[in-house]
């Protein structure tokens, strides 16, 4: 579908006033006239060029800006659901479950999980082979042709270097899975 430069501009605009968050939001019908369209028209010229609807597009934008907002974790989930313009909790905390697949609490609680000091990473995203070099003295670490049969403690047993019977990436399944020589 072929557009005029300005029939293009003004349904992008027309998409920054759906999602911004007024104390009362716009109307279809207000944006509409708003970009000199008909309704019915901005709905068509509005879903072929960004894929959904105007009334999706502005629960989308609503619902990604409240995952946001869950992330950071300053607001509670009330406070969120007023802050992203749902006027009922209930019908929010069900939207949200239906079209994230948790609740807000939820999302919350598991972002939250994820969120570490700037500068790190939770230990659950680093590779198993990362998480045991991490158990290793700084000795462990020489010239391999150098290296002999060196036993070297760990938090999840002792090690030859060089054994790979393991395959684990959590220690206490490496403890579990190898076999002692």
């Amino acid at each position: 579908m072929l557009l005029r430069q300005d029939a293009f501009s003004r349904l992008c605009r027309a998409r920054g006033l759906l999602g911004e968050v007024r104390e009362r939001p716009l109307s279809i019908k207000e944006i509409a006239q708003e970009i000199r369209m008909s309704p019915f028209h901005f709905i068509r010229q509005f879903e072929a060029v960004f894929g959904l609807t105007p009334h999706q597009f502005r629960i989308r934008s609503r619902l990604d800006q409240a995952k946001y907002l869950l992330a950071a974790g300053q607001y509670s989930v009330t406070e969120v659901c007023m802050e992203v313009g749902m006027s009922s909790l209930g019908s929010f905390s069900d939207l949200f479950a239906r079209r994230v697949g948790a609740t807000p609490s939820a999302y919350q609680h598991r972002s939250r999980a994820m969120v570490q000091v700037p500068g790190t990473l939770p230990r659950d995203l680093f590779p198993g082979c990362l998480s045991l070099m991490g158990c290793l003295p700084s000795s462990a670490f020489r010239n391999f042709r150098e290296a002999h049969a060196l036993h070297v403690p760990l938090e999840c047993g002792e090690v030859t270097q060089g054994d790979s019977r393991c395959e684990s990436s959590s220690p206490a399944l490496w403890s579990m899975t190898r076999t002692r020589p």
